[in-house]
């Protein structure tokens, strides 16, 4: 009877467990209905999945596209019960980043890097202490070089052992995409630490491809899953691990180099962006909000290192296969003949020159629209209740612009799928600008090192072409087919670079 009583009691205990689940999905699936349905003049979208939203829908360029196709320039995607904007387009982005860049100046917490970040540094972070440490930022690069001489001074002696490296390979194929991370990196390097690093270090070898490799898992959507479910993905094995086990070492690196700066730190004599951080951590001891501290520097010091390294190498890399699939553009009276009657062969090019190579300047800028490196932008939050294209978005709602849309517009652009470096010369032949080549973002969040960014592209490339012809492997025909990770690199390759 005993057992029969306590079979019974567990039979009953099972049924109340099993009730208090149906009632929390039913209650849970009733709140998202009702949360979807009440939603007054939001941007249209997909029909979400109960509970799950459109987590099924891949956040890609090309599905990203036909989304605005279908649903207009401003549409939304909800991820779980987050619901997120996109805008297309270069009108409705510029009136977001631009126009309204107030209202659309803050970011969203992304798990994935809300873990890795801890909601410091220059780059994830709002309000005042963003507010700070980005105009901290900005005047200690441009006092150590950004916009100056000094900056050029530390690309050209960068660029000497480029050439060195690229000339040891004595015209055989090679991939060059290593020897490009090092040298972009040692210019930011050069700044943040005052120190350069030699290509065969293991330490910053180690460094740079664990970066690499973490660039390309984010971008993977068995990643992207720990930004929908993290309490349960923490616990399982994938991608996300390896990017947080990447980041550790990546951090514990920066460590290293701030504490041998912190035992030999003369205040009357700041080397470098780590020894002016520390000069206001005294400074501003006193004012918490601003967040600077020792564990910020680490942050800081990532964002810098990551900003600087993989955007401008990643185009040069873009700019080398453009260049061997595009000979015509290379060699016949072209680039190199404008370099050769410009500055010739003996100096090295300088900022100077610039003005004077309109067609070489043109040629970047196309590459830089055509390699469409970061094509969905780091995302935006709203900072208070708002309208676009007509529609209502919500404080806290978190918003993509669609940069790509904007590379891309056929309004905007002659022959937008076409590489074509007219797309930013005038009918005489200068060099012209265009409001829709927005490679950096623009507004309030505007790249950090926009200007750093410009001088690497413009030094490292033209000194490539003044002193190499880059053509393919025998037999090898380039591709100029993308992988799709934070940001949109291309595929290994193998070039070689003949002396001239």
């Amino acid at each position: 009877h005993s057992g029969l009583l306590s079979i019974s009691a567990c039979f009953e205990e099972y049924l109340d467990i099993k009730s208090c689940i149906l009632f929390l999905f039913v209650f849970l699936l009733i709140i998202d209905i009702m949360t979807n349905n009440n939603l007054k003049n939001f941007p249209p979208g997909p029909k979400p999945f109960p509970l799950l939203g459109n987590v099924f829908t891949a956040v890609d360029i090309s599905e990203i596209d036909k989304l605005a196709e279908k649903y207009g320039p401003v549409f939304s995607l909800w991820r779980g019960r987050e619901n997120t904007v996109f805008v297309s387009g270069y009108k409705m982005v510029k009136e977001a980043l631009v126009n309204q860049g107030e209202n659309f100046a803050d970011r969203p917490v992304v798990p994935l890097f809300d873990k890795v970040y801890q909601g410091l540094g220059l780059a994830l972070t709002n309000g005042y202490q963003w507010k700070k440490h980005r105009r901290f930022a900005l005047t200690t690069l441009k006092n150590f070089g950004m916009g100056k001489n000094t900056l050029e001074s530390f690309i050209l002696e960068e660029n000497r052992f480029l050439y060195k490296a690229f000339k040891e390979e004595h015209g055989r194929p090679f991939d060059p995409h290593f020897l490009l991370n090092s040298a972009i990196s040692n210019v930011i390097c050069s700044m943040v630490f005052g120190h350069r690093f030699e290509y065969n270090d293991p330490r910053f070898q180690d460094i740079l491809r664990r970066t690499d490799e973490t660039f390309l898992l984010i971008g993977s959507l068995r990643a992207q899953l720990y930004n929908v479910c993290p309490s349960i993905m923490k616990f399982l094995p994938g991608p996300h691990q390896t990017v947080f086990s990447n980041y550790k070492k990546v951090k514990a690196f920066l460590k290293e180099e701030i504490e041998n700066h912190r035992k030999n730190w003369d205040p009357s004599n700041s080397r470098d962006f780590i020894d002016t951080y520390f000069e206001e951590m005294e400074k501003k001891k006193d004012d918490i909000p601003a967040g600077f501290h020792e564990t910020n520097l680490v942050i800081c010091t990532l964002d810098l290192l990551e900003a600087g390294t993989e955007t401008s190498a990643t185009t040069l890399r873009w700019s080398l296969l453009y260049m061997v699939k595009y000979p015509e553009i290379q060699i016949k009276e072209k680039v190199q003949a404008e370099i050769d009657r410009v500055i010739g062969k003996e100096r090295q090019p300088s900022m100077a020159d610039r003005v004077h190579l309109p067609y070489t300047d043109a040629v970047i800028h196309e590459v830089q629209r055509m390699g469409n490196i970061v094509p969905l932008n780091v995302p935006r939050m709203t900072t208070k209740d708002t309208t676009l294209g007509g529609y209502f978005i919500s404080k806290g709602t978190a918003v993509i612009t669609n940069i790509s849309s904007v590379l891309f517009d056929k309004n905007e652009w002659e022959t937008p799928d076409t590489f074509n470096p007219k797309h930013f010369l005038d009918s005489y032949g200068k060099f012209r600008k265009r409001d829709a080549f927005l490679p950096f973002s623009a507004g309030k969040r505007v790249c950090l090192g926009e200007q750093l960014a410009r001088m690497e592209l413009f030094m490292f490339f033209t000194s490539f072409l003044q002193q190499f012809t880059f053509c393919a492997p025998q037999g090898v025909d380039v591709s100029l087919e993308a992988q799709m990770g934070f940001t949109l690199s291309p595929r290994p390759f193998k070039i070689c670079a003949i002396p001239r």
